[in-house]
């Protein structure tokens, strides 16, 4: 068995996308759903779920959940986010070996990689959780500058209130890595002065649930090229389920 946990869950896709895969591929296996209000309760979840050997991790917990787990991969400790867990069950152990991994990073790269004329240098990155620690690892391997923007000031970081006209002019590529405009609140979107936006654009959101946010459909309006999350989903996910299955 396999599954996803973080806090709500009402938004993902993931359970629907494992299913389906599944039952395509004659695979017997389930994925399930594990909303945890607290990490505390995941030691609680491991045990009542015997059978359970990997896990996805969302928001909010993808930086949070390292200080639950044995041992991280290369890339999920310079990220310093994990949205992947192994889970090795010995009988000899008293508790089961907790692996960490990040594969949002190669998810993001792979499906943003085909929007990109080769002239980005630098792109605003909006939200700093753990989705987005992803997303500046992925900009940094494609040689692209990442802009941090986030409500609250702070070392390497603007606030929404500093985006203006010459930083739009010189990010023409924008990534929402925060939950704003993601079902059920979808009329939420990061406060942006959109009216400065162009065809010049790229708009990539990593919510994928809706389908259009509201921050691409403002950012499309002005003629950006825009763009969600869901490919990056099923990217991870595929590679989420390799590591699982990895001797």
């Amino acid at each position: 068995m396999y599954g996803l946990t973080g806090y709500p869950l009402c938004h993902s896709f993931s359970e629907k996308y494992f299913s389906e895969k599944f039952e395509r591929e004659n695979i017997g296996e389930c994925y399930r759903l594990f909303p945890l209000t607290d990490l505390q309760s995941l030691d609680v979840l491991l045990t009542k779920n015997a059978d359970l050997r990997g896990l996805n991790v969302t928001i909010p917990y993808k930086k949070d959940i390292i200080k639950y787990l044995d041992a991280l991969s290369v890339d999920a400790e310079r990220i310093g986010a994990v949205n992947v867990v192994k889970i090795h069950r010995n009988p000899d152990l008293e508790k089961p070996v907790l692996i960490g991994y990040n594969t949002d990073w190669k998810g993001f790269s792979l499906s943003l990689s085909p929007l990109l004329s080769g002239n980005e240098k630098s792109a605003l990155v909006l939200g700093t959780g753990g989705a987005s620690a992803a997303v500046i690892f992925a900009l940094k391997e494609l040689g692209i500058k990442p802009v941090m923007a986030s409500r609250h000031m702070r070392e390497g970081v603007i606030t929404y209130a500093d985006i203006n006209g010459k930083i739009l002019s010189e990010n023409l590529l924008i990534i929402n890595t925060t939950p704003l405009g993601m079902f059920p609140d979808i009329d939420t979107a990061p406060p942006l002065p959109y009216h400065l936006l162009s065809s010049s654009h790229i708009c990539y959101d990593l919510v994928y649930n809706p389908s259009e946010t509201e921050f691409m459909k403002r950012c499309r309006q002005m003629g950006a090229i825009v763009k969600n999350g869901l490919e990056m989903l099923h990217i991870q996910a595929e590679l989420s389920w390799e590591i699982w299955n990895e001797p």
